[in-house]
């Protein structure tokens, strides 16, 4: 079982380590030389994340694979979130007193990610206070809990399930503070919850009891049965109260508003860029991508509308119970193409294992990635979820919801989420170099990594035709190009709909409505209705979700300026690899690594 890292000091650094802490910032500084404030820094870091990152959030340290924390459950009273806003304070000036310039590059960066991620979980809970404001918070965050417990067998079942008990204790206290906390949810947060209860229900009912079916000791079955009848029972109380209580008094605003939008992008992304230059670039990209959309349409069916042209590509896609296999089917091509024209190195040969998406992410998600935590020994698999159409939809819905796979978006997906997207980067993480950039992520490198190499890889030629090619070959090729655009246009809708149904801006009175981002997805974003319901609703919630082409045209020009910078020597593949070293970190820290220059990030 691995323990979580902690620094050894020198003796007399610990010794003046309070005073040192206590001393305004230039004091500080003037103290503390350049490897003490090295070793200062990974000291209050290292304990960061043990009084307050996974004091707070023991689920993160089980999907993180530090398993002592296996038996806790998030503390969700007021009290408790008091106690971590409380500390998050403290170690913010920790942090601040620490002067950077005392730090190697590596290590100063490190600070600025942490010092980000203290500020970001600040303004979410000071200013966003998504604890009074979304009731699925509570109910999918122990569902979570629990699922991170039974998903992987890091240990035997009889000792995960130990932990699901000592979990389960503790849920019918969490769903009577969640019904003290929250005050006048979204109407939309509180749909979604309703919407998710179902499943979450059926989760605990069936799943749960599924995955530990093995385990035999009579004890222990007793007080599962009992944990978890409790459990459900929580759950259905908790959505019944949900229903009749929350939903007719449930008339908050679900927008951050333009500053705080502002200040969450520059805290999790590292990005200022004014938001009306912001919009534009999102727009300029839209444009971008419909207009090659229509040209490779055009070259598919010159007779036809790109509008024709995409509803044909809807149709072409494989029935529900063959998509796992579809995606399966497309690892062995890709990988072969990643190495034999050194796109990136792969550090692994195994591949992930594809499965359904759990019942608490379905409404908001089409597929994923749930890769191991950094510090898993145990059991290295990850996860490629895929959500399949339910059983009880009608026949219309499971057309629109399978049009998300058709035959050229079942290759971007997979270039996405495994080879060479997130499962590659997931891959790599041993080389990362601090616990900070293993633990803290920025979306737009998480995600816009992903996305960029769906564009890459097709520019680089994958799926080609050659120059013996038939017809058909020919047109297959363009429908995988039409796919990885409906995509590429899929995320500019995130964007521009991230920043219009926030802050409104641009629009004359100041609101973007829930229908007008639908019909954005559907008409600008070439998305089926089906999809645009479901990426509307994670917008109201997932507020910054512009990050993925925002991270895809940052890692864009970041290697076009490297391209520009080195001439001849560039080379793709050391650039994806020299990226993949960096960690998750912002891409405005990766650009000071690479680069060794403050050039702006677009």
């Amino acid at each position: 079982m691995t323990r979580k890292l902690t620094c050894k000091l020198l003796p007399a650094l610990t010794l003046a380590l309070g005073t040192i802490l206590a001393m305004p910032n230039h004091a500080a500084a003037q103290r503390v030389s350049a490897d003490g404030a090295t070793q200062t820094f990974h000291f209050i870091s290292d304990q960061y994340f043990s009084d307050v990152y996974f004091h707070f959030a023991p689920t993160a340290g089980t999907s993180a694979g530090l398993h002592q924390y296996d038996n806790q459950l998030e503390d969700y009273s007021a009290a408790s979130i008091e106690k971590e806003t409380a500390a998050l304070h403290e170690y913010e000036k920790k942090v601040e007193a620490i002067d950077p310039s005392a730090l190697d590059a590596s290590v100063a960066g490190d600070r600025e990610i942490l010092l980000n991620n203290i500020r970001s979980q600040l303004l979410t809970l000071e200013v966003i206070r998504p604890w009074e404001k979304n009731p699925d918070n509570y109910s999918s965050g122990i569902t979570y809990s629990i699922f991170v417990l039974m998903e992987r067998p890091y240990a035997p079942p009889a000792v995960r399930l130990r932990a699901v008990i000592a979990r389960e204790k503790l849920i019918p206290q969490a769903l009577d503070e969640a019904r003290k906390n929250l005050k006048n949810p979204p109407h939309i947060f509180t749909e979604i919850a309703l919407e998710q209860i179902d499943g979450l229900v059926s989760f605990f009912e069936n799943d749960v009891p599924g995955a530990f079916s093995s385990v035999t000791d009579p004890g222990t079955k007793a007080d599962f049965a009992k944990s978890n009848a409790a459990a459900v029972a929580a759950l259905k109380s908790y959505g019944a109260w949900m229903k009749t209580d929350l939903l007719p008094r449930s008339n908050g605003d679900f927008r951050l508003g333009a500053e705080t939008f502002r200040k969450k992008l520059a805290y999790d992304e590292m990005v200022d860029i004014p938001l009306d230059k912001l919009l534009q670039i999102g727009f300029d990209d839209l444009h971008k991508n419909q207009a090659e959309f229509a040209r490779v349409a055009k070259e598919v069916d010159p007779t036809k509308t790109p509008q024709q042209v995409l509803a044909e590509l809807a149709t072409i896609h494989p029935a529900p119970d063959k998509l796992l296999a579809a995606f399966q089917n497309t690892f062995n091509s890709l990988i072969g193409f990643i190495n034999a024209h050194h796109i990136i190195t792969i550090p692994s040969t195994v591949e992930p294992t594809l499965e359904e998406t759990p019942p608490f992410m379905r409404a908001t998600t089409f597929a994923s990635m749930d890769p191991p935590g950094p510090f898993e020994t145990h059991s290295k698999k990850a996860y490629f979820n895929v959500t399949l159409p339910e059983k009880s939809w009608t026949a219309e819905h499971i057309a629109e919801h399978m049009a998300s796979f058709n035959v050229g978006t079942i290759i971007s997906t997979s270039v996405h989420e495994a080879y060479p997207g997130h499962y590659v980067q997931f891959l790599w993480m041993p080389e990362f170099p601090s616990k900070i950039r293993k633990l803290l992520g920025a979306n737009s490198n998480i995600e816009g990594w992903a996305h960029y190499t769906e564009q890459m890889m097709l520019d680089q030629g994958y799926d080609a035709p050659g120059p013996n090619a038939t017809a058909a070959q020919i047109r297959q090729s363009r429908l995988v190009r039409l796919g990885q655009l409906q995509d590429a246009l899929l995320r500019d809708a995130r964007f521009v709909n991230s920043i219009k149904l926030q802050t409104g801006e641009g629009e004359p009175d100041g609101r973007w409505t829930m229908q007008q981002a639908e019909n954005f997805f559907v008409k600008q974003g070439y998305q089926s209705q089906s999809v645009a319901v479901v990426e509307t609703k994670r917008g109201t919630a997932d507020a910054t979700y512009l990050y993925y082409t925002l991270g895809k045209l940052e890692i864009m020009k970041l290697r076009e300026d490297l391209k520009k910078k080195e001439g001849d020597k560039f080379n793709l593949e050391t650039f994806h690899d020299n990226f993949m070293r960096q960690g998750f970190a912002p891409i405005k820290i990766i650009r000071k690594a690479m680069l060794h220059d403050d050039s702006p990030v677009l």
